[in-house]
């Protein structure tokens, strides 16, 4: 079972780092975000506490759900009758599956998409390339805070993307992950500060911060191994994320955000809300590429040092939930 697990995460980085994502009609993702929309205007009302219980019965029904269907997958595998063609499927699907709840190829994508509009000096398409995968306002950013707003977003992704959902695999196998996909994906969502979100998404927005607590700080660490590994400044990358990674409004974002700060010895900078690192705000495209490599070293050594770790030492306990 050990095996077979590390065997799923091996394949699953392997599938995401060549194919990317499937289309949405295809991506259990996509089928969690419009079930995420369908149960939000049930959750409304004009009672502020009755929309915060909506909010608490939204995450919950949708958790159960994928739960549901994650556990009707793996009956379905369980009862083929061959146990080694049981075993291999298993293998198969789970790479699959695990792999939906990660996105190392699709955040390159998106980041290199800002890196091409940038290199034939079309600032405006590459503002709004950069609107696809950060919540600030972009249309007048200039291009080193376009370059610097595409790298804070590397590094915040690396957590919610990639290893927190392979963190959760490592403790409740693909429940852990998919659960964790279905809250990351509400906050994603709803999880705002609004008047029309700040009830619902209540619920939905804590949890994350809670599930990303650990992921987000172990994840700030393997970041300073990486960039040891790759010859990057790997001392600020320590002093940095342990002097800034406090700084921003989220708990957790801000650690590998400065981690990576700290690693390319640049700095920072969200206007009127934040700023990280204590190098100089001159940015290239390169930046960019080497912040994309920092993520993958940053994916694999997670994997290595702490997931698999993690599975080994559960099933030894023999706590380990493979589903």
């Amino acid at each position: 079972m050990i095996f077979e697990s590390i065997l799923v995460i091996f394949f699953a980085i392997i599938i995401d780092l060549i194919a990317g994502d499937p289309k949405n009609k295809f991506h259990p993702t996509a089928w969690i975000g419009s079930l995420i929309a369908k149960l939000t205007p049930l959750s409304k009302n004009k009672s502020d506490i009755l929309e915060k219980i909506g909010g608490i019965f939204l995450i919950l029904t949708a958790t159960l759900i994928v739960i549901s269907m994650m556990l009707l997958v793996e009956f379905g595998v369980e009862s083929i009758p061959n146990g080694f063609l049981s075993v291999v499927i298993s293998i198969i699907v789970g790479a699959f599956l695990l792999k939906t709840t990660i996105a190392i190829k699709g955040m390159e994508k998106h980041a290199l998409n800002v890196v091409r509009c940038l290199e034939r000096d079309d600032l405006p398409a590459a503002q709004d390339n950069l609107s696809m995968i950060v919540k600030r306002n972009t249309k007048n950013l200039d291009k080193n805070h376009v370059i610097s707003g595409v790298i804070e977003s590397i590094s915040e992704n690396t957590v919610d993307g990639i290893t927190a959902p392979l963190f959760y695999f490592g403790l409740f196998g693909l429940l852990g992950a998919f659960s964790y996909r279905v809250i990351n994906t509400a906050d994603s969502m709803i999880g705002y500060r609004t008047n029309i979100f700040k009830n619902i998404g209540w619920f939905g927005a804590n949890c994350d911060k809670f599930l990303n607590y650990i992921p987000s700080r172990l994840t700030a660490l393997t970041m300073i191994l990486s960039a040891m590994i790759l010859k990057n400044n790997w001392k600020k990358s320590y002093q940095i994320m342990i002097r800034d990674g406090k700084k921003t409004e989220s708990p957790n974002a801000g650690y590998p955000m400065a981690a990576i700060a700290g690693a390319l010895e640049k700095k920072f900078e969200k206007i009127d809300h934040y700023s990280l690192g204590d190098g100089d705000f001159s940015f290239s495209n390169d930046h960019i590429k080497s912040a994309i490599t920092l993520m993958k070293v940053t994916s694999i050594i997670f994997s290595l040092t702490i997931v698999i770790p993690m599975i080994i030492f559960l099933s030894y306990l023999g706590w380990w939930i493979h589903a």
